[in-house]
């Protein structure tokens, strides 16, 4: 029988976690929005075979969760759903880019699998900010941020309608697993053949699930606009909070601070 836990994909426990008061938390979301949108465009500004100059973009996910109390393991487990795409974005490199970068005896490192390493902590790294972003400052501020900073507002109604009913799909998707396990007398999983029907039955009833939600919606005086709080004030924690994390960014894009520190220590 196939058992499927949709538990640690739930992104609905990213809200719970935004509930807490920490001083990350209680920071401004459109200082923490725009601290995060600077240090994703800096890290996917380095060139494609950059590793060393990566390396202390780790301190921006290692600070916030340290500081706003989140719970490691839960996070990483919700970047083994991004894994797969990453994979695939950068398995290729190795076998269209041959060209030698480096040789350590009969060792020959190519530029594909730089590259590959690149992209693959390049993009952890951006989804790493993006969950603590959602997880230190809830959907509902975010979206408030985004359309305060010029987002189109049907731009943020849609990503907020998204958010909150992807998990809705999800247990859709698990049902219909499970549905068919109990109706399988096959224990080697779901075959190629029924793939076709499963997923034939699942858009049928996410369509049918989409239907009685707006149903429900209109009931309860939907018209289309979706009303959010006001953001709180600036203060003076929430303009260092930025301007440390901007010219972080900028220094660490400028200068390679692993390769200085090498040779400050090297005498060089």
């Amino acid at each position: 029988m196939i058992k499927i836990e949709a538990n640690w994909i739930d992104l609905r426990y990213l809200d719970t976690l935004a509930m807490k008061s920490t001083p990350v938390h209680r920071l401004n979301p459109i200082v923490k929005l725009i601290a995060t949108l600077v240090f994703i465009i800096t890290v996917t500004s380095f060139p494609k075979y950059e590793i060393s100059g990566l390396l202390p973009f780790f301190l921006f996910p290692a600070v916030l969760v340290s500081l706003g109390g989140l719970p490691l393991l839960p996070l990483c487990k919700r970047l083994l759903l991004v894994a797969p795409f990453i994979i695939f974005i950068g398995i290729f490199n190795p076998l269209l880019d041959h060209t030698p970068v480096s040789k350590l005896g009969s060792f020959v490192l190519t530029g594909g699998w730089l590259s590959f390493a690149s992209i693959t902590i390049r993009l952890y790294l951006t989804v790493t900010a993006a969950l603590i972003l959602v997880a230190t400052t809830g959907m509902n501020a975010l979206g408030l941020a985004l359309a305060r900073i010029g987002i189109p507002r049907i731009i943020v109604v849609q990503i907020l309608f998204m958010y909150r009913y992807l998990h809705v799909l999800l247990e859709e998707f698990v049902r219909s697993i499970q549905a068919y396990s109990l109706r399988s007398f096959h224990g080697d999983g779901i075959r190629f053949q029924a793939w076709g029907s499963l997923l034939g039955q699942l858009l049928l009833r996410s369509i049918d699930r989409a239907n009685r939600i707006y149903q429900s919606m209109l009931c309860r005086g939907f018209d289309g606009e979706v009303r959010l709080m006001h953001s709180a004030a600036l203060h003076a924690a929430d303009i260092l909070y930025l301007a440390f994390w901007i010219v972080f960014c900028l220094s660490a894009r400028s200068f390679n601070i692993p390769q200085l520190l090498g040779k400050l220590l090297m005498g060089v």
